[in-house]
Parts: structure tokens; sequence; C-alpha cells
């Protein structure tokens, strides 16, 4: 991810400062450089929360898929029931197996959507985290240049 390249990009500049003695830390550093890399942050962020947008449509139309895929299982599920329905033993068959089906629908449609949520959470955490930390040092650096 660029916005993680740029963010060692800054580490490196402020790590590459020359240290003023007796100043408590402070140092001296590419001022133009440090804001170089804080435009182009900028920049990247509208990048990332395009992708994290894109997750979030990828996990809906995956969500959709999954539903669709429920529902054509259960109507096949239904019909095959209605056309067993002639003779008591296959009517019982048919209800036993319809059942199983269902289940199994559900079963599978509830995994497709825990997984698609637990994913496009796992991705939007990173973005989150990747946001929170370029706040963090944007916000560090201009402690700084303070």
């Amino acid at each position: 991810m660029e916005l993680l390249d740029l963010l060692e990009q800054l580490e490196d500049v402020v790590e590459s400062g020359v240290n003023l003695p007796l100043s408590g830390g402070r140092c001296i550093i590419d001022r133009e450089a440090v804001l170089d890399l804080v435009q182009e942050m900028r920049l990247k962020l509208p990048d990332d929360i395009k992708e994290a947008n894109r997750i979030t449509e990828e996990k809906m139309r995956i969500l959709s898929e999954a539903q669709q895929e429920a529902e054509s299982i259960v109507a096949n599920a239904e019909s095959r029931i209605a056309a067993l329905v002639d003779e008591n033993e296959i009517t019982k068959k048919a209800y036993e197996q319809a059942e199983i089906i269902i289940a199994n629908t559900k079963k599978n449609a509830r995994e497709i959507r825990l997984g698609t949520k637990e994913y496009a959470d796992g991705i939007l955490e990173q973005v989150s985290q990747i946001l929170e930390e370029t706040l963090d040092v944007i916000e560090m650096n201009r402690q700084e240049l303070k």
C-alpha cells in the first residue's frame, strides 16, 4: 500500500534529522521533505477510502448472491416437494429431504454471510488502522512543527 510507503519515508526523514544538543531530543529535519510527504499522504487517503468502499460494495454483492442462491435452492426444494406429493412414502421422503436441503441452505447462507462480514470487517479494520496511524503521524508532525 502506497500510504505505508509514504509513512516509512516520513519516518526516514524524521530519523535522519540532526539532533540539537541540550534540546531534550529535538532535531532539525527537512521541512520541505516532510511537507511533501504529508501532501502525498493527503492525496493517497481518498484512494484508501475508495478501496474501503469497494470492499463494502463487494461484501454487499456477495451477500446478495448468497441470498439469491439460498432462495433458488429453497424454491427448487419446494418444487421438488410439490412434484413428490403423489404417493405417501415418496411425500414423506420428499419432506425429509426438503428439510435437510433448507437447513443446509440456511447454514451455507449464514456461513457465507458471516465469512463475508468478517472479511470486510478485517479489511475495513486494516484501513481504519492505517488511517489512524497516518493521522497520528500527521498530528505528531504538526506538533513538532509548532
